[in-house]
């Protein structure tokens, strides 16, 4: 989810200069331009900057409204309740004139987050095929946020940006559940779905916070302020690229690999005493134990005359932490991070009769490399595939001390909530959609202060009211647990559920759309249809609509069992596959928890277990991954996870 993002100095004092103006010179925000979307049914602001005092004019729809700049230059104006529809045409005049052309009117939503909002269609297009090729849209406007930071003053406009139609030329850069959950809302209401993406991979809640929110924080508040000095910024800059440097430089000097005579990428290459290990896998589990630095893998694969010399898809899984990639002697491609599926294109003219030869240069640069289990592993040839999996050959070429890591400066509080948020609150919104957690898990009890403090400081910056705040409940993720356990996913996923106590939010279950080896699940088309459920019932005002699974209400203890009641039942629940629910377990006053018996009856859940006489608290779906969880309801939502308990846990 990490992605080291360097922001040069000049940019981002640059965006802050916007009271600085020459007489007669207009200036528009990035997202007063070509083909926005305006907000419909209700008063629009149009702002900007220009010479001051001087007198502004727009004309739209044939209406003309007039004001004048303040003493700084700047100036809005409000256009009040507008109708779906478009396109139209705006005049600003103030000494200069802009004419913004192709606006439309309909609903537009903020999506923000970290990585699983910034995950866009290329990413996932393996499960989408159909849906990519297909895309284009006219009434579905885009509008990426670039990644920023200002940790000294909030921001009056982004740093670039245009709004785009959806459309062939850029679907695949699109964010794949703000793109789904328009598509959603476009086909409902047949009005213009205008998306704001202003998201970060890796991005703590504390990230988002605005300034004055962040004061509720002491910890958090002082850390901001140490940013707000450049000189700490360029010296923790420049202490993390030497120290970088200075490890892959000794990398490469000692990597045996490249330093051969004949590199260890040539096919010629004797590997007779090289070792052998199963991938998928890693090293750690094998003989060679756990080592850091650079290892080179290598496989022979027979390929038959029909498929030689063509071109071909090399699916290498997902690979910890990086990868270059070689093939009969000639690169292919390399990835820098572990995160990113390995999805390689091999021209034509490099596969070839008989023998091939795949080798990848994998760098480990901390913790357990190698090859993520349960992946594809695959070469493939006119739809032909070819299996990978298997026994490969290897040789360390280089042990290394594992790399320090680096500072990500854009995860430190306030600053891309100064960028990225707060240039985009005078532009009015139906909503907000949000998928963000993962990278507060390891502080899930003060995450669940610290969630509630992002979203309403949020609605304070633009003042609008309670608007729609939707979210993500955490998937699941990581090996299913054998017993009974605690985990500080659940214990987020707990601090989520709880900030539904907000006014106007809603938050999505999505413990079924996880992949255990991946903290990037593929399936966002039904996130963004379960958030387009939640947008339909909250922001859309629809009555009849089941928005959410069950989520516990209360419970009552008769004898040895617990009687479980539930809200957003539905038309019933159900134990979806089955008859026997699954992932409930029962404690006694000892806290020590158990697997449960658990049935439904008149829409209620029953638990218990003959190992504990006298129950006092039940728990479902409590583990980082809770597999085989099958509480829904009859809409074939799922139920949130849930303790009846407030024993104290330790979450570290």
């Amino acid at each position: 989810m990490k992605k080291n993002i360097s922001i040069s100095l000049f940019l981002f004092l640059l965006t802050g200069l916007f009271a600085v103006q020459c007489p007669g010179q207009l200036r528009l925000p990035k997202l007063i331009s070509d083909g926005m979307v305006l907000q419909r049914d209700a008063d629009v602001n149009i702002w900007g900057w220009s010479a001051p005092n001087e007198k502004v004019r727009v004309v739209f729809m044939n209406t003309a409204y007039e004001t004048s700049a303040n003493d700084r230059g700047d100036w809005r104006i409000k256009l009040p309740d507008l109708k779906a529809g478009g396109p139209y045409d705006m005049k600003i005049t103030a000494g200069d004139s802009i004419t913004i052309k192709d606006i439309l009117i309909g609903d537009v939503w903020v999506c923000s987050g970290q990585s699983q909002m910034d995950i866009n269609m290329s990413r996932v297009s393996p499960l989408y095929e159909e849906d990519i090729k297909s895309a284009g849209n006219p009434n579905i406007r885009y509008f990426a946020v670039p990644v920023i930071y200002n940790f000294n003053a909030p921001q009056a406009d982004v740093a670039s940006g245009k709004w785009e139609s959806i459309s062939q030329n850029n679907i695949l850069n699109v964010s794949a559940i703000a793109y789904f959950f328009a598509c959603e809302l476009n086909n409902k209401y047949k009005v213009p779905i205008g998306l704001i993406r202003a998201s970060h991979g890796g991005s703590p809640a504390e990230a988002w916070l605005s300034q004055e929110a962040v004061k509720e924080f002491p910890k958090y508040y002082e850390e901001a302020q140490r940013f707000k000095d450049t000189a700490v910024i360029i010296q923790i800059q420049k202490s993390d690229r030497e120290n970088t440097s200075v490890w892959y430089n000794e990398l490469n000097r000692l990597d045996e690999g490249y330093n051969h005579e004949l590199p260890w990428y040539r096919p010629e290459v004797d590997v007779s005493n090289w070792l052998q290990m199963e991938i998928p896998g890693y090293w750690a589990d094998g003989e060679l134990g756990e080592v850091n630095g650079v290892l080179w893998f290598r496989k022979d694969i027979d390929i038959s005359p029909e498929l030689a010399n063509k071109s071909a898809r090399l699916l290498l899984g997902r690979i910890i932490d990086a990868d270059s990639v070689f093939v009969n002697g000639v690169f292919v491609g390399s990835v820098s991070y572990q995160y990113p599926p390995r999805r390689y294109f091999i021209p034509e003219n490099i596969l070839k009769e008989g023998k091939n030869t795949i080798v990848i240069r994998l760098i480990s640069n901390g913790g357990k490399g190698g090859f993520v289990l349960d992946k594809p592993y695959e070469l493939i040839v006119d739809n032909k595939k070819i299996d990978l999996k298997g026994f490969w050959k290897y040789r360390l070429g280089a042990k290394m001390r594992p790399m320090s890591p680096s500072t990500f400066i854009t995860y430190k509080p306030t600053g891309i909530f100064n960028a990225m948020i707060a240039p985009l609150t005078n532009f009015m919104i139906k909503g907000v959609i949000f998928y963000q957690g993962e990278s507060n898990t390891d502080r899930p009890l003060e995450y669940a202060e610290l969630f509630p403090a992002v979203i309403k400081s949020w609605r304070n910056k633009w003042d609008q009211g309670d608007f729609p705040f939707l979210y993500v409940q955490l998937h699941n993720y990581s090996e299913a647990p054998a017993y009974p356990s605690e985990s500080s996913w659940a214990l987020t996923r707990e601090a989520q559920l709880k900030t539904l106590s907000l006014p106007n939010t809603g938050m999505v279950v999505a413990i079924d759309l996880g992949e255990w080896n991946d903290i990037h699940p593929l399936n966002k088309k039904d996130v963004a249809k379960r958030l387009s459920l939640a947008a339909r019932k909250i922001a859309y005002n629809e009555k009849n609509v089941v928005a959410s699974g069950p989520i516990y209400q209360k419970m009552a203890i008769r004898g040895n069992k617990v009687i479980l009641t539930f809200s957003n039942i539905g038309s019933g629940l159900q134990a979806k596959g089955g008859k026997q629910l699954k992932q409930f377990a029962i404690a006694g006053k000892d806290k020590k928890f158990v697997w449960a018996n658990a049935k439904i009856v008149k829409n209620k859940v029953i638990v218990w277990s003959p190992a504990v006489k006298e129950p006092a608290a039940v728990r479902y779906a409590w583990a980082t991954n809770p597999e085989g969880a099958n509480l829904y309801n009859k809409e074939g939502l799922p139920a949130s996870p849930f303790r009846t308990d407030d024993w104290p846990i330790d979450s570290e």
